[in-house]
């Protein structure tokens, strides 16, 4: 292709002369061309991919693809950097010397983006977590994981806030995965009955209540739904109904335990089962200076003469011709008016 002479020398005029290497303008648009087709291209893998994970029904599919759409991304986008760096004619031993100084960057600023990427490369690779699971971490946040990122990953909380979290948090700290091996759980719901109800009633009510709640995976085998007298309280006998959540309820522990709180309590009540509240008995040693069996009958007594000075006196009114001699507003003392 013939160039005019004019464009020719632009394109040639060297921009860029250091450590014996020249970078011309025409080097220089054909590099930032092909980091341009690299990035675009990584986006476009990404979408086809994605569109393909969102027909797969099967968690453990989509969660794959993932991982490979990620993978996939940051090998388009190095191979561009690769072949920008040998377009301006960057040579390896000068790429070298540009790692090494990448390197010392590192140490001093870029250390924690750096750790965060590795361990996001870790987590994509291992399958202790991924796209889709409900975990917790040991600063109490819980939700679904919904991205893994370069530097974070972002976790999505029942009440629709996302939270991005390091993923550095990840692979040092402690991570509860409720969904790593099953998705299934089990909850425990403690609730108390007043002693002398039947055991067998409270069990019929409990099950009644679990019954009531689509979060109930089962009723047979392994996972059915049971009720068990956990301790004997001081006013109450305590129970807990013990059944294994389906994959939806899994996460979502707070509504799961409010419904199965509610059904229980409408359960209670329609057997007739009374619910107990803290009871306190108190010894009286004393009272209105009596002692022993007195004060337990002056306590009893609906009008108590109390004696000593404690005895509230009623007031007395002012006869007729008292009245009438006490000035209703009588003037101030004279002298010192200050108030005490």
């Amino acid at each position: 292709m013939d160039w005019p002479e004019d464009l020719r020398n632009v394109l040639e005029t060297t921009v860029v002369d250091t450590g014996g290497i020249g970078v011309s303008l025409f080097d220089l648009l054909a590099a930032l061309l092909v980091l341009v087709v690299a990035f675009t291209l990584s986006r476009v893998i990404r979408a086809i991919m994605r569109r393909y994970a969102d027909r797969a029904g099967n968690e453990g599919s989509r969660a794959t693809l993932y991982t490979l759409r990620r993978i996939v991304q940051y090998a388009v986008l190095g191979l561009g950097v690769l072949v920008a760096l040998d377009l301006v004619g960057v040579p390896l031993s000068t790429f070298s010397l540009f790692a090494g100084a990448v390197g010392v960057g590192l140490g001093f600023g870029l250390q924690s983006v750096f750790a965060n990427f590795i361990a996001g490369l870790l987590l994509l690779f291992d399958k202790s977590l991924k796209v889709g699971d409900f975990v917790e971490l040991e600063s109490g946040v819980h939700g679904e994981v919904r991205d893994v990122r370069v530097r974070a990953t972002t976790i999505t909380t029942n009440d629709n806030i996302d939270i991005l979290v390091p993923n550095s948090e990840f692979v040092s700290g402690r991570v509860t995965n409720w969904t790593h091996r099953d998705a299934s759980r089990r909850m425990r719901i403690p609730f108390g009955v007043a002693y002398g109800t039947e055991k067998s009633k409270v069990r019929a009510a409990a099950l009644e209540a679990a019954a009531e709640v689509p979060f109930t995976k089962s009723f047979e085998g392994p996972h059915a739904a049971q009720v068990w007298l956990a301790e004997f309280g001081d006013s109450a006998l305590h129970f807990e109904l013990v059944i294994w959540l389906t994959d939806e309820a899994t996460k979502r522990p707070g509504a799961a335990r409010a419904a199965y709180n509610w059904a229980l309590h409408s359960a209670l009540q329609r057997h007739g089962i009374e619910i107990p509240f803290p009871q306190v008995d108190v010894n009286v040693r004393s009272l209105f200076g009596l002692q022993g069996n007195e004060a337990l009958e002056a306590l009893a007594l609906d009008d108590v003469d109390l004696p000593g000075p404690d005895r509230a006196e009623p007031p007395t009114a002012p006869n007729d011709a008292a009245a009438d001699t006490i000035d209703p507003d009588p003037p101030p003392p004279a002298g010192d008016l200050r108030q005490e």
